[in-house]
């Protein structure tokens, strides 16, 4: 089988698809921008969506164009799944739909608490993974954490706290993941351990669902996760650390008996789980900027937002602070209708204020430019600063400083790696991460 004719998928910026495609893969977001075309998604027979728990802003809203779309073809078949969903919820929103249980093929997990709160998350995760590797059956260690900034962190002083001990304990290989990291050092965590070492993999919440990493046998959770969080206020978001939900705990613990009976350290006591944690997390449609989402919604000829069939309606305060957000930028008239600058607008998979500062750019000559710009703002992370050549990396990045911005700022990097005809090397050399501008290119 050849990807990308029976089978293929579609992605941002690249679509590996052809008309004998009978089967795609896609992310909620371009299942979204189809539903722009096709409100009534006529080219499938079938939807599926999957990972359903995680509740993000796109899926959310697929569910209502879904819904909808059934009402008006009761022929298309769409089934929802999920680890850890609600069930009873989904069923109940979606016509009180039949609800099956397949049994997982995962192996028996013990869950350990701990039996007082830990008040520094990050050292006790540190010494759990030490008295794992000291004392425990091989097999290799999965820890949660927050982000970049700690998951380095966490990497240099358990380096340190295992050279202490000296040569006669057995060798255990650190490897961070996260998004930032580059990709050939991501790639690494899949590599086997040698014979008699241990390999322990500190990662974010990447590696509860997106990720599948043979052996590991034990998992350390401290319990908490760092998620966008948008204030309706100050129209500014922020991330926040919060701790993680029930769903996300069992999400964590499955990953220790996938390829064998295994272990989930988890450091907050039974009681913060039961009583404390959040059975699912806070949709992402109840925490973020809803511009994008509602300007999409007015180009699908959804006018009245309130009546929308959200499983979970967003706050009125954040939908009124994306509607004038929109009218200020002339996507929405006074009557709160789309305008013909907003319907372009809905055109781009872009934040609406990036969506107009391209097409002004046109009538201001600038188009070149502004593209680069708003291709650069669309992708994550464009320099790299590891631990060890921080000093180096932040020198090589102020060659590129421009007084006028970072806008302009990320412009002399895209064309000094034009400059240089897109050289690996250079990426390299400069500390700025190659996928991240491949994706911008």
């Amino acid at each position: 089988m050849i990807i990308g004719q029976e089978v293929g998928y579609t992605i941002r910026f690249e679509d590996c698809t052809s008309q004998d495609t009978i089967i795609k893969y896609m992310t909620d977001g371009m299942m979204l921008r189809e539903c722009l075309l096709d409100a009534d998604l006529t080219s499938y027979s079938v939807i599926m969506l999957d990972e359903a728990h995680e509740r993000t802003i796109h899926t959310d809203v697929l569910f209502g164009l879904c819904k909808a779309a059934v009402k008006k073809r009761p022929e298309l078949k769409l089934i929802v799944t999920s680890a850890t969903l609600d069930a009873v919820k989904f069923s109940q929103y979606f016509f009180e739909a039949p609800i099956f249980t397949i049994p997982g093929r995962t192996f028996p997990v013990e869950i350990l608490y701990t039996r007082e709160p830990e008040s520094d998350y990050l050292d006790a995760a540190l010494i759990t993974v030490m008295q794992i590797h000291l004392t425990e059956p091989p097999g290799d260690v999965l820890v949660f954490l927050t982000g970049q900034e700690e998951i380095d962190t966490a990497c240099e002083i358990l380096y340190e706290r295992m050279k202490s001990l000296g040569s006669d304990v057995p060798e255990l290989i650190i490897l961070p993941v996260y998004s930032a990291l580059p990709s050939e050092m991501q790639t690494r965590i899949f590599e086997q351990a040698p014979p008699g070492c241990r390999k322990v993999v500190i990662a974010t919440n990447i590696a509860e669902t997106s990720l599948t990493i043979d052996g590991i046998f034990y998992v350390v959770d401290p319990g908490f996760v760092k998620q966008k969080i948008y204030n309706p206020k100050t129209g500014m978001d922020a991330l926040v650390v919060t701790p993680i939900s029930q769903a996300a705990a069992k999400q964590r613990a499955g990953r220790a008996g996938r390829t064998g009976p295994g272990k989930c350290y988890r450091l907050y006591t039974e009681r913060a789980y039961r009583d404390e944690m959040l059975p699912t997390p806070v949709p992402e449609i109840q925490r973020t900027n809803l511009a994008l989402t509602l300007l999409q919604l007015k180009a699908m000829g959804i006018n009245n937002l309130i009546d929308f069939d959200f499983m979970d309606p967003p706050p009125v305060e954040a939908m009124v602070m994306a509607l004038e957000q929109l009218h200020s930028l002339s996507a929405l008239d006074d009557e709160g209708l789309l305008t013909r600058l907003g319907r372009r607008m809905a055109e781009f998979p872009l934040e609406p204020n990036l969506a107009k500062v391209l097409i002004m750019s046109v009538h201001l000559g600038c188009s070149d430019e502004v593209l680069t710009i708003v291709s650069m703002l669309s992708v994550q992370n464009i320099f790299y600063r590891p631990k060890e050549k921080q000093e180096l990396a932040d020198q090589k990045k102020a060659k590129f400083h421009q007084a006028e911005g970072d806008h302009l700022t990320i412009l002399a990097v895209y064309n000094s790696w034009k400059n240089h005809k897109f050289s690996q090397h250079w990426c390299y050399e400069n500390f700025v991460q190659l996928r991240s501008l491949k994706r911008a290119q």
